[in-house]
């Protein structure tokens, strides 16, 4: 796909939807999953990463799963990336509705973003599972083993979705109704192999469906254009106009 055709198909589109996974999120060095060199490719301890990040092993082995979501699945330095600002450029352009993503890091947020839908959750959103108080991410960092609330001593739960765990169903049929109402729909950074997630791009109903990714993925075929490489360079250029 040529980046003036791109260019093209937003101008002349003004109910644009994003939909993006973990691959918008390595350029601002978060691992990705599955990738040769992604969280899954490695072992921590005596358990699978996969095994770690299930409800079941939160509940019965709290203390190694904080251990492994500290060192692992937390980020605190990370900076938005080329990606992030151009998708919030074309939000502040009116071109761009909303952001659906699977990461849980914020940084869509920080570039200024201001209609972000979390389908997994965010790792700045925590609460006690007791009595419901909330905690940002520092009270998490800095807390020693494993965080209790302040208030009354429950344990404090990370607001991202688990293995095990739904989906947030408000989330997920908000997102349903803006894909399906959008002109274009543009999918960047994901494998679509995370379902329910990735069931998503079946609700586009228009003819401008974009995918944007290092490798092919099983919906290339079902896409109007596709483009392989680098998220952050390719909208970063696409929209520098703007």
């Amino acid at each position: 796909m040529d980046i003036n055709v791109f260019r093209k198909l937003v101008e002349d589109s003004d109910n644009i939807v994003f939909f993006g996974g973990a691959g918008v999120s390595t350029e601002s060095n978060i691992p990705d999953f599955r990738s040769a060199t992604g969280l899954y490719s490695s072992t921590y301890s005596a358990y699978s990463p996969e095994e770690i990040l299930s409800h079941d092993f939160f509940m019965s082995h709290t203390r190694e799963f904080y251990d492994f979501y500290k060192n692992r699945m937390i980020y605190k330095d990370a900076k938005p990336n080329a990606a992030h600002y151009a998708l919030a450029r074309l939000e502040a352009a009116g071109k761009l509705k909303a952001v659906v993503t699977q990461n849980i890091d914020g940084l869509h947020q920080m570039a200024g973003s201001k209609k972000v839908l979390e389908l997994h959750g965010s790792i700045h959103r925590n609460y006690c599972m007791k009595c419901g108080k909330f905690f940002d991410l520092d009270y998490i960092v800095s807390s020693d083993d494993i965080p209790h609330c302040d208030k009354c001593g429950g344990i404090v739960k990370p607001d991202v979705v688990l293995y095990q765990e739904s989906l947030d169903s408000d989330v997920l049929e908000e997102s349903v109704r803006l894909i399906m109402a959008a002109d274009m729909l543009i999918v960047g950074g994901t494998s679509l192999t995370v379902y329910p997630a990735a069931g998503l791009v079946h609700y586009y109903r228009g003819n401008k469906l974009v995918l944007i990714n290092k490798s092919a993925t099983g919906f290339d075929s079902q896409a109007d254009y596709v483009y392989y490489g680098s998220i952050g360079e390719f909208l970063g250029q696409a929209v520098s106009d703007l």
